[in-house]
């Protein structure tokens, strides 16, 4: 497949926020600071991230702003927003049910030429979902240029406000005012940014070009319940109940709109899965460990890497850890953009020699998918 990624650009929103200032950002429970938050910044390793928000908790870029941001990034030497033949976006956390968030962009944007759209929803696969699909709308022709944007405004959902409904309805029943840890845990994981990559059918004439080998991507969700959820609640069976099945007021006092994660099934799973799926690779693409100069997991913490180290290990498939490349502790965690956030900086760290192989790993916990890409620089 003759199908290179060109270019990559980034947009995050504001200046970097520290671990100490987060509270600031995204509010107080009760005006309270929380009990919890330092215990997951320990494990999780991030030191700093990006919000699209103000110290007040005001929006000050949207997704869709900071998909456009990106893609704007992408432009000169050439290309303009009207050679732009395929725009496909992927987010985890898209500001409406219609219309979709890649047309969005697309208006954002602006241009005097339409264009073809895709947009895809979800979690942490979708920037990879939609890499996948620019990758075959450039090998069905090999003239175009496709661009792909992933990004997330997930702050917004992160908000003290967000929860206090249900924090004042659990005072009311004479509980503990303090949300369960499976909805605050993700409040202290997830941050904003956005990426936009240009893949064409040729190589940059001039300084490094990534080709893509291939992508594939698999789902867990036939044999594995919902573990990271948001607009639904969770009910004891591990079924799920939508937004749309509940009254209106329980939106606010069940916080069904919060992002939410049943860690128990986290821990259980999500390495054992991605290392299964990373030996059917091997065997798929006749591909092993020695042959991968680069390593690039998606981790949501950092909590994730020995464990995957050493059960790679265990199971005969290990990458040493002096061949990942990983930046979560920088610029956080920002979900379906996080691997474009690696190979981004990687790509212009200096470090690549043309016939090196990149491994990219993305796992989502939402319902247990994941994505592994191979790239070669040339």
């Amino acid at each position: 497949m003759n199908v290179y990624i060109n270019k990559i650009a980034k947009f995050f929103p504001n200046s970097p926020v520290n671990n100490n200032e987060m509270e600031q950002y995204l509010g107080m429970l009760e005006g309270k600071p929380s009990r919890v938050k330092n215990i997951i910044l320990r494990r999780n390793g991030i030191k700093q991230r990006y919000y699209a928000l103000d110290k007040q908790g005001n929006v000050t870029h949207t997704n869709v702003q900071m998909a456009a941001n990106a893609v704007k990034g992408l432009l000169g030497n050439g290309l303009t927003i009207d050679d732009i033949d395929v725009l496909s976006c992927g987010t985890g956390s898209p500001e409406m049910l219609i219309p979709s968030h890649g047309v969005m962009v697309h208006g954002e944007l602006g241009g005097s030429r339409h264009t073809e759209v895709v947009s895809f929803a979800g979690s942490c696969c979708t920037g990879m979902d939609a890499l996948k699909y620019a990758c075959m709308a450039v090998a069905l022709n090999p003239e175009a240029n496709a661009v792909t944007a992933a990004s997330e405004r997930i702050s917004a959902w992160m908000r003290a406000n967000y929860f206090e409904k249900e924090a004042e309805y659990l005072q009311k029943l004479e509980e503990q005012p303090m949300l369960a840890f499976q909805k605050e845990f993700l409040r202290w994981m997830l941050s904003d940014g956005a990426f936009a990559a240009l893949l064409q059918g040729k190589p940059n004439t001039e300084g490094l070009s990534l080709r893509v080998e291939w992508i594939d991507i698999t789902s867990f969700a036939n044999t594995k319940e919902t573990c990271m959820y948001a607009g639904a609640e969770k009910t004891e069976d591990g079924t799920m109940r939508g937004w749309a099945s509940y009254p209106e007021p329980e939106w606010l006092t069940h916080s069904i709109f919060a992002v939410k994660q049943d860690t128990r099934l986290l821990d259980e799973n999500i390495v054992k899965l991605g290392i299964d799926f990373l030996i059917e690779m091997g065997e798929k693409h006749n591909f092993k460990p020695a042959d991968v100069d680069w390593f690039l997991p998606h981790l949501s913490s950092m909590y994730f890497k020995d464990k995957i180290l050493q059960q790679s290990e265990e199971r005969n498939f290990f990458i040493p850890e002096e061949r990942w490349f990983i930046n979560l502790p920088h610029v956080g965690n920002i979900a379906s953009a996080s691997p474009f956030a690696m190979l981004e900086e990687l790509m212009y760290s200096g470090k690549l020699v043309k016939g090196q192989k990149i491994l990219l790993m993305v796992p989502e916990s939402a319902r247990f998918s994941y994505c592994y890409c191979m790239l070669t620089v040339c």
